[in-house]
């Protein structure tokens, strides 16, 4: 008989448990983040737990697995409308490599080793750290690798020099998330939300709570998506 309870409880815990993970979305099947790993390791153990003491009613391992999904419910709604947020529980990436010089006060930081390094670069099929114009550890844990135009280092100085030069940190650079503006983007690339709004009029925008996202690539070139 306890064979048989096990059984059927291991089997309503399955389907409980996978109809969970659909109602939480499909970004908890893919790359997760600190909380959505701690939401998904603590859903896990009450799962177990549930099945080894088959003497408990379903009923103490459903009611904190529902207040589990209610949490990440609520957070996730949260930080998709606010980035302060959204960054405080999924981490802001780090910058690794960026034009071929490693970043070690960020690897130190992070307590990313070379072996790390090396072993995802190999994964992107990278053999050359002087071959990567950029390297981003995002929050998830995985690299990120942007290659190095090899047309642009076989450009001549003198055609090199007219190109406009941006400082960049990630690519690319946000100026606007969610309607507000990134002034600590801007600062990096030397511009004021004079320039941008002048920017945004080009493109027949007259305010930026109207831009749901705005960025910019190391190449000048902005993107601009519309509120809907």
């Amino acid at each position: 008989m306890e064979l048989t309870a096990i059984t059927i409880r291991t089997l309503l815990m399955y389907l409980f448990v996978f109809l969970i993970l659909r109602l939480m979305g499909k970004r908890e099947i893919g790359k997760l983040s600190v909380f959505d790993l701690v939401i998904s390791i603590m859903i896990a153990e009450i799962a177990v737990i549930a099945i080894e003491a088959p003497s408990r009613p379903l009923l103490y391992a459903a009611a904190p697995m529902g207040v589990l999904v209610v949490v990440q419910l609520i957070v996730s709604t949260l930080t998709l409308k606010n980035r302060r947020l959204r960054l405080w529980f999924e981490g802001k990436p780090s910058v690794i490599i960026s034009q071929g010089d490693l970043n070690w006060k960020e690897m130190k930081k992070q307590r990313y080793s070379l072996d790390d390094l090396m072993m995802q670069l190999r994964e992107n099929r990278i053999d050359h750290v002087a071959d990567v114009e950029l390297a981003v550890l995002e929050s998830s844990g995985k690299l990120s690798v942007i290659m190095a135009d090899k047309q642009k280092k076989e450009t001549p100085p003198a055609q090199e020099e007219a190109k406009p030069k941006i400082k960049y940190g990630l690519l690319p650079l946000p100026l606007i998330m969610d309607g507000l503006v990134q002034d600590d983007s801007l600062e990096r690339i030397g511009k004021n939300r004079f320039w941008l709004r002048q920017e945004l009029r080009r493109e027949g925008v007259k305010a930026f709570k109207q831009v749901a996202f705005c960025s910019l690539d190391h190449k000048g070139r902005l993107y601009i998506n519309r509120r809907p």
